[in-house]
């Protein structure tokens, strides 16, 4: 080989290397008996003490849980819902745990009159929490360790302090204003001396300790009855809430099946109705089974355009679809169904489509805030049990109120309900679960588990484990390429008059930006790769044929891969 070929081939390979790189690095980590991926480096650690103590993966899940509602109190906790998937090795199943959050003992007509702004700031926005009965419900059924002892990491956490991290800090400054607006408790909790807390501080939170040592001691109803309840219910009331000490003591965690999809070979089990993600990543992805996206990359004017188009025809029927009404799984499972996926497939492809425009209910999901508050975390244990799950507060900082001496940040779950159309499948009533776009996901193969993902980011949860999914089952990309690689979302059109979007990060290519135009579309690239604002930050772990657990933590957000 002359001396000119070999450059000539290491400048090829090195021009291949940088092509082939990703805008956001993500480093897997691998581990023999136990893997924890979470939003926050003291929350992972706190799972990973349980596994490293004997317990199981739902023993860590609630101590991740918890600790993880403690360091990102702006995203999730106890205040909030939780929605679990859960793979119990010993019998091959997947199970979900649905602790979605709850409208009180609310009048719907009175309510309606109040003005938009209260379902979504204030106590009158708070439904009832979820998450607490949640975790209790999958512990009583499958966990091994006392309850208190997994309680206990979390508790130590909220005692000792979680520190701020660079992003931790971007999301409090983000959210100064609601910080600042009004409710003494949250900023006395979260604007220490006023100000926003500095990078690598220690945030204690008192109130939040002695809140889930009463939920070690009593379980369930340590938060659901009791000082706890009261607490929440008195400062409900006395700030226009609509919630009951009956509405606690009423609310149970549901155990479901998951909703399941066959692509390709694959098995995907996801989180079902009032979760309204995998709905529609899961009806896209079957109308695109037969698609080669030119052999990759996905991410093409022609691919975009393509899945695009599918979207703006789907979307409007998930909307319709999905909800915590009865009949809303036998609704989501025909959009699967053979026919239904036909015609999507022949209206998103006709050569005359009828526009870009999408007709939705007035919680149309697309249009949620970027700043909507999320986290997902996975845990894995040594006998091959898997917890897959996602938890929110909706917005960031949620309702924005902390009832007195409780420490927890409430939701604003209010704010996710349909206020017009009675008799929708989302529509808002007392006792019913609005809907959400969390979208915990396990992919099995031949009764296996290949991996679990799941991220937070409002409406864009669902557009990216469409594009994570395509990349990792149609195009063979390895789940850190997928998950690193330039992140996109679609926002249908409302209007005939209004070109639908597509989103991206700054590393989309002007020129493939310039074809989306020529193709109808507005393109609008709001932030650098990386940062983690608008595209949230998807984890995963994927479960090896040597028997290895290898985690994948987005940096997006403050997320971290640990294991043993």
């Amino acid at each position: 080989m002359s001396k000119y070929f070999s450059a000539f081939l290491f400048i090829a390979l090195s021009l291949g290397a940088v092509a082939a790189a990703t805008p956001v690095t993500i480093t897997p980590v691998t581990a023999q008996h136990g893997m924890v991926v979470a939003a926050h480096p003291q929350a992972a650690e706190a799972g990973l003490s349980v596994l490293r103590a004997g317990g199981n993966a739902i023993d860590a899940a609630v101590a991740t849980s918890l600790a993880v509602g403690v360091a990102e109190p702006y995203g999730s906790g106890l205040g909030g819902k939780l929605m679990l998937l859960y793979y119990e090795a010993k019998s091959g199943k997947t199970y979900v745990v649905d602790g979605m959050d709850a409208a009180g003992s609310l009048d719907v007509e009175s309510y309606k009159k109040r003005p938009t702004e209260d379902r979504s700031y204030g106590y009158g926005s708070v439904c009832v929490p979820g998450l607490a009965a949640g975790l209790w419900a999958a512990h009583q059924k499958w966990g091994v360790k006392p309850w208190a002892t997994t309680v206990q990491p979390a508790i130590a956490l909220a005692r000792s302090g979680f520190r701020i991290l660079p992003k931790s800090r971007e999301f409090f400054e983000e959210s100064e204003k609601k910080l600042h607006r009004g409710d003494t408790e949250i900023a006395r909790l979260y604007l220490p001396n006023g100000q926003l807390p500095r990078v690598g501080a220690l945030l204690p939170n008192e109130d939040l300790a002695r809140t889930m040592e009463l939920f070690a001691r009593h379980g369930r109803d340590g938060f659901y009855r009791g000082p706890v309840a009261a607490a929440i219910v008195n400062a409900a009331q006395q700030g226009g809430g609509v919630l009951t000490l009956d509405d606690f003591a009423r609310y149970e965690a549901r155990l479901t099946p998951p909703l399941s999809l066959d692509f390709r070979g694959y098995r995907i089990l996801a989180a079902p109705p009032p979760a309204q993600g995998p709905a529609l990543f899961l009806t896209i992805m079957k109308v695109l089974e037969d698609e080669m996206f030119g052999g990759g990359p996905l991410r093409t004017p022609a691919n975009l355009d393509r899945i695009g188009r599918v979207l703006r025809v789907v979307a409007p029927r998930v909307s319709r679809s999905v909800g915590d009404a009865a009949n809303s799984r036998v609704l989501v499972e025909q959009l699967f169904a053979p026919d239904s996926i036909r015609e999507i497939r022949a209206q998103a492809y006709s050569p005359k489509p009828a526009g870009l425009t999408a007709v939705f209910p007035d919680d149309n999901p697309f249009y949620e805030s970027p700043l909507a508050a999320t986290t997902h975390f996975l845990v894995a244990d040594s006998a091959g049990n898997i917890v897959c799950a996602t938890q929110s507060q909706s917005l960031h900082f949620g309702a924005g109120v902390v009832p007195p001496g409780t420490g927890i940040v409430m939701n604003d779950s209010m704010s996710n309900f349909a206020y017009t159309g009675p008799g929708g499948v989302n529509y808002v009533a007392p006792g019913q679960r609005p809907r959400s776009t969390i979208s915990p996901s396990i992919v099995v193969r031949d009764g296996r588990p290949v991996f679990a993902l799941g991220i937070p980011g409002a409406s864009r949860i669902p557009t990216a484990m469409l594009q994570v999914l395509l990349d990792r089952l149609t195009l063979n990309r390895p789940l850190a390429a997928a998950i690193g690689d330039t992140r996109m979302h679609f926002v249908p059109a409302l209007n005939a008059t209004d070109p639908a979007t597509i989103e991206g990060e700054l590393t989309f290519p002007a020129a493939d930006a310039a074809a989306l135009v020529k193709l109808g579309w507005k393109v609008v690239l709001p932030e650098e790769p990386g940062r983690g604002r608008h595209f949230g930050g998807l984890n995963a772990i994927e479960f090896n044929a040597d028997g290895t657990l290898t985690g994948y933590a987005d940096t997006r957000r403050t997320n971290v891969a640990v294991g043993y």
